[in-house]
């Protein structure tokens, strides 16, 4: 089943009661409530929302991602139940002990899957992508010829219209913001599945940055950020250059978790696809697999709501 996104940006007053979360809107008397187990990520974007220990100690318990944001509305602080799976100790220890060659293959193939989907997101957009297709089958070990970065040259050349003359930095010029924003939800999602799937989602296997407490959710996010990118790009063919954020674009950013996506020739949930995919990560930890299971963008059909 896929885990509801539950967004606040208007003063509220969160309390639990059965295992229900209550919510209070003041001003309005209007009371409605929400079973907590069917929660995945809960956002909290305003200075006068209320929110009760035990409310955060049942979210926590039913592993949702409680996002916080700051006065311009990016999310800037989440909180993750530190005892996600049974078996977390055992898995630490494999994933602590992962070897270099090991963590050289993830990484190959985690690159390999993110500049396939940006190829495939090109074909889709009638964009060039022979330049795309080339680098994603030539990924070396632990991308030693650094394919990610050439890839991405390219890409946010040519991605946006020229009109817009974009370049990618999170705190540059809008679509920025909107990238931004997605990715701060789909980063959400993957860190809500490493904890699930018993992994530390600090300890990366190529992200080092030793002030990033999400170092492998970064890590695995990067072949589905492609599909935040479809939605921006859809953004910004309807928008043109008024790209400051409205509720109709907070709105399609909120509905990444439950995009379709197409893993193992299987259409699924995105916040679906990012457990199996997490999953099949705590596999390779243990030496079972060394296959990460990523999803494949599929260049003629993509379910997504605009």
């Amino acid at each position: 089943m896929i885990k509801r996104t539950l967004y606040f940006g208007n003063p509220a007053y969160l309390k639990t009661r059965d295992n229900q979360l209550v919510i209070e809107l003041p001003g309005t008397g209007e009371v409605k409530q929400a079973v907590i187990e069917d929660i995945g990520i809960l956002i909290l974007d305003n200075r006068q929302i209320t929110v009760t220990l035990s409310v955060l100690a049942k979210l926590l318990a039913n592993n949702v991602a409680v996002i916080t944001c700051n006065d311009v509305h990016h999310p800037v602080g989440m909180m993750l139940n530190l005892d996600g799976n049974t078996l977390q100790n055992q898995r630490y220890q494999y994933q602590v002990n992962a070897s270099a060659p090991l963590k050289k293959q993830l990484w190959q193939q985690t690159i390999a899957a993110k500049i396939t989907n940006q190829a495939n997101l090109f074909e889709q957009k009638r964009l060039v992508n022979k330049s795309l297709l080339n680098l994603a089958t030539s990924v070396k070990s632990g991308d030693s010829d650094n394919n990610e970065a050439r890839a991405a040259i390219y890409y946010w050349r040519n991605l946006f219209p020229n009109n817009l003359n974009f370049k990618r930095s999170r705190e540059g010029d809008p679509p920025n913001n909107l990238l931004n924003y997605g990715y701060s939800i789909l980063r959400a999602v993957v860190a809500r599945s490493l904890v699930g799937s018993g992994l530390l989602p600090t300890l990366g296997i190529f992200h080092r940055n030793q002030y990033n407490a999400y170092c492998l959710a970064d890590d695995i996010m990067e072949p589905y950020r492609p599909y935040v990118d479809m939605i921006v790009e859809d953004i910004v063919r309807m928008n043109g250059k008024y790209l400051d954020m409205t509720p109709s674009m907070k709105e399609q950013l909120l509905n990444i978790p439950a995009m379709d996506v197409i893993l193992d020739d299987e259409r699924s949930p995105l916040m679906n696809a990012v457990q199996r995919t997490t999953a099949s990560l705590a596999k390779c930890f243990e030496g079972t697999s060394r296959k990460l299971l990523y999803p494949v963008m599929h260049t003629s059909y993509i379910k997504h709501e605009l």
